[in-house]
């Protein structure tokens, strides 16, 4: 018997219930990357992800957004965590977002003209809870590519949601992510969160640019000297190391960034805490 020019072996199949070609079963592919609308024009998706929730993922982003801009680049912000929310309240952004006569979402614009989608930009009251099933929430994040006006970017960052569910998934299968920033904090719980995290970005073939590692340590107002907050920090280290991805910067937990935040002023940050996870980015651009 010779072998089916479409049998994966390429060698003679001994059983034609199970092979796939004799049955008519096309073999599975990847599902294809969402297209831009014609009125975006976007360089690079870069994805901030996290393996569990309260690490300070937004926070991320939007400084990553923050420091992007002041070096002149054009950003967006994509807020994927649908039902969490925070990029609104960030940047001081408020109002619901309006569409063109083409039926096209146009992004927010804060005070420096970086671009922002969020769900809580589409609701008239932003504390109503997001009661929704995965594959709802999934289509909406869709939209928020295909469906926005997100004119000339050089990077748009997508603030996902924590974990490895339906929402990650979605924008690793469906939009053509260019890099990964991991964020983390050195608890001793690390090392399989982050596993966790790298393992997701390599099956699904997303390159990770490093690990940020938040909350990283305080400084003492009176002496100035740092303290770690989660005591030793080898526990991220060596995850780090086994999941062979650098971590490019330790950010502190500062009360005045925090007010900044919290008070929708994110803008006004004078320190710039992401200074080699920006170079590593720029080496995309």
């Amino acid at each position: 018997m010779s072998a089916c020019d479409s049998c994966p072996s390429k060698s003679g199949c001994t059983s034609q219930s199970s092979c796939p070609s004799a049955n008519g079963q096309a073999k599975p592919s990847a599902p294809a990357k969402e297209a831009q609308n014609a009125n975006s024009n976007i360089k690079k998706v870069i994805g901030v992800c996290s393996g569990k929730g309260g690490v300070g993922k937004s926070f991320v982003t939007t400084m990553l957004a923050v420091e992007l801009s002041r070096k002149g680049y054009k950003v967006g912000i994509m807020d994927a965590d649908i039902t969490g929310p925070s990029i609104p309240r960030a940047f001081g952004l408020t109002g619901v977002l309006k569409a063109t006569d083409e039926n096209h979402i146009v992004p927010a614009e804060t005070a420096t003209g970086i671009k922002a989608v969020s769900l809580n930009l589409l609701m008239e009251d932003e504390n109503a809870p997001v009661i929704w099933r995965g594959p709802v929430i999934s289509g909406l994040v869709k939209q928020f590519w295909t469906d926005v006006d997100w004119g000339m970017l050089d990077v748009l960052l997508i603030d996902m949601p924590p974990g490895t569910g339906d929402v990650p998934l979605t924008v690793f299968q469906s939009l053509p992510l260019d890099g990964l920033v991991l964020v983390s904090t050195p608890q001793d719980l690390v090392s399989m969160i982050v596993n966790k995290a790298r393992n997701m970005a390599k099956m699904m073939k997303v390159n990770i640019i490093g690990l940020v590692e938040n909350m990283s340590y305080t400084v003492c107002p009176h002496c100035n000297e740092k303290i770690s907050l989660f005591g030793n920090d080898m526990a991220l280290k060596k995850a780090s190391d086994e999941a062979g991805v650098a971590i490019l910067d330790k950010l502190p937990l500062d009360p005045e960034t925090t007010s900044y935040i919290d008070t929708g002023r994110a803008e006004a940050v004078k320190e710039e805490f992401l200074t080699n996870t920006i170079a590593e980015i720029e080496k995309l651009l």
